[in-house]
């Protein structure tokens, strides 16, 4: 029996993202008295696997092939319920990005498992298996009981500290071999963001909405994002009024994000720009209105224009860092 998590790796890297998952599943697989199995698919070199195992991971498994540069969700989904079955895992987890929603459905149908997603803590009792999500948009928590014997969870990020652990962690390359017709996607080019952070990347994010009153006034949010080595985003109504590229856009009908910092300016925090941005570790907000929605969810606020307090705001940064 074990736990498997699936670590995802960019171009053979991987990122806090990982380790907080491995961190997490070792966590289970404790309550549950196993091992954890950590998962990755791609080239990536032994030392890089080697720091799964400092989070906890006894077995990290490499799969590599031809077919497995880009992401396929059926194949990725054949390759992961394939390795749960082999190494008997009755826990898998995802992280609850892009890639684990697009992933963990299907590994949950072909396992006949049961599925949470969105957690955001351990359970609270493996018999039965009770753990905790978010619900109605990161409004309110539901305890979710998993009855099925095999359990996938998907965990949101910022939600499990990273717990560092001195580990051998034993390394197993596997090549896989897809069937030709299950390969049903093309690559024919790949272009790539370069010279700036990538916002759902970003440990940082400051972004603004209408209280930044026109495009113009942009410059100094995004002299404070730079300053700080983070990302610039906005609310959906400023992307909408073309101020700023859609790509920005957080929210419910945006990018979901969880930086560990995210600086919210002029933006009012409606309901569907929260279920965005909930799970940041810290909000800041500024807004001069004091019964703003956003400083419900902030942990610190300022209640002032912005376009009085955020020059002050970059001069004090640039200051520091100086």
């Amino acid at each position: 029996m074990s736990v498997l998590v699936y670590t995802e790796n960019w171009d053979g890297k991987f990122k806090k993202l990982s380790f907080e998952l491995v961190s997490y599943s070792a966590a289970i697989a404790e309550m549950i008295n196993t091992g954890v199995v950590a998962l990755t698919i791609g080239q990536v070199e032994d030392e890089e696997l080697k720091k799964l195992g400092n989070y906890g991971a006894k077995k990290v498994i490499c799969v590599t092939g031809d077919s497995l540069k880009y992401l396929d969700n059926k194949i990725y989904t054949s390759i992961i319920a394939g390795i749960a079955e082999k190494e008997n895992s009755k826990v898998i987890v995802f992280s609850n990005n892009n890639s684990g929603k697009a992933i963990a459905p299907g590994v949950a149908v072909r396992l006949k498992a049961g599925v949470a997603a969105a957690v955001n803590a351990l359970p609270s009792s493996v018999e039965p298996f009770t753990i905790r999500k978010k619900v109605y948009s990161g409004n309110a928590f539901a305890h979710t009981v998993i009855k099925s014997e095999i359990k996938v969870l998907s965990l949101l990020q910022n939600s499990y500290d990273i717990k560092e652990t001195a580990n051998n962690a034993e390394i197993e390359r596997v090549a896989w071999n897809v069937e030709p017709g299950m390969v049903k996607t093309e690559v024919l080019d790949v272009q790539k963001q370069t010279g700036k952070v990538l916002l759902t990347d970003a440990e940082i994010v400051v972004s603004g909405g209408r209280g930044m009153k026109s495009p113009d006034n942009w410059g100094p949010l995004v002299e404070l994002a730079e300053l700080l080595g983070g990302a610039t985003a906005c609310s959906r109504p400023v992307s909408d009024e073309g101020w700023r590229p859609h790509e920005e856009h957080t929210g419910q009908t945006g990018k979901i994000i969880a930086p560990n910092l995210y600086i919210a300016v002029g933006i009012s925090g409606a309901t569907q720009h929260l279920a965005g941005i909930s799970s940041s570790k810290y909000i800041v907000a500024i807004n001069i209105d004091k019964d703003a929605p956003i400083f419900e969810a902030a942990q610190y606020g300022i209640v002032g224009d912005a376009m009085k307090v955020l020059p002050k705001l970059v001069e004090a940064v640039r200051e520091l860092k100086k």
